[in-house]
């Protein structure tokens, strides 16, 4: 897996699906139009603000609320790389795995990241810098099958890879 490079989104605890992608938006699966309202009651100008790479940090509890894969979906394709918290939500995590959105628990990086600093995060290593402060955090690696599902896109995407690898 490939180094990750991008700038920092803050937001607080408890971050809900609800506000990940508010439920007046659920009449479609579509990613492109998921991305369009992702976190926009966080945060109304989120989405213009946006780069692809940039990273989202927060605090204890991310992606509580419903059991919707929409959330995680919506902050792919929103052009997030990643979400740094202090914990998340079980389903949330499970979730996030399974639609290919990487997440890190790392509460030291959580409470010392700020908007906008500058993050780099290498999954193999185990490693989230702080570019802008001069910090480094690390986190327990994942393991080769999770950092697989990344990479791959997320469950189905990576069934695919490997049935197709079993028929060549």
């Amino acid at each position: 897996m490939n180094i990750i490079r991008g700038r920092a989104f803050k937001f607080g605890d408890n971050i809900d699906t609800d506000v990940i992608i508010p439920a007046r938006y659920l009449n479609t699966t579509d990613p492109k139009e998921l991305a369009q309202h992702c976190m926009e009651d966080a945060d109304p100008e989120f989405v213009k603000k946006v780069r692809p790479g940039d990273i989202i940090v927060a605090g204890k509890n991310f992606g509580c609320g419903s059991s919707r894969e929409h959330a995680p979906v919506a902050i792919k394709a929103a052009g997030i790389a990643c979400v740094i918290a202090e914990s998340f939500a079980r389903i949330f995590y499970r979730n996030a795995f399974n639609t290919g959105l990487l997440i890190l628990e790392s509460p030291e990086a959580s409470r010392d990241i700020k908007e906008g600093d500058e993050i780099e995060i290498d999954v193999e290593a185990g490693e989230i810098r702080n570019l802008t402060q001069g910090k480094v955090y690390k986190v327990k690696p994942l393991p080769p099958f999770m950092q697989d599902l990344i990479r791959d896109g997320g469950l189905i995407p990576h069934l695919i890879c490997k049935y197709r690898q079993t028929q060549a």
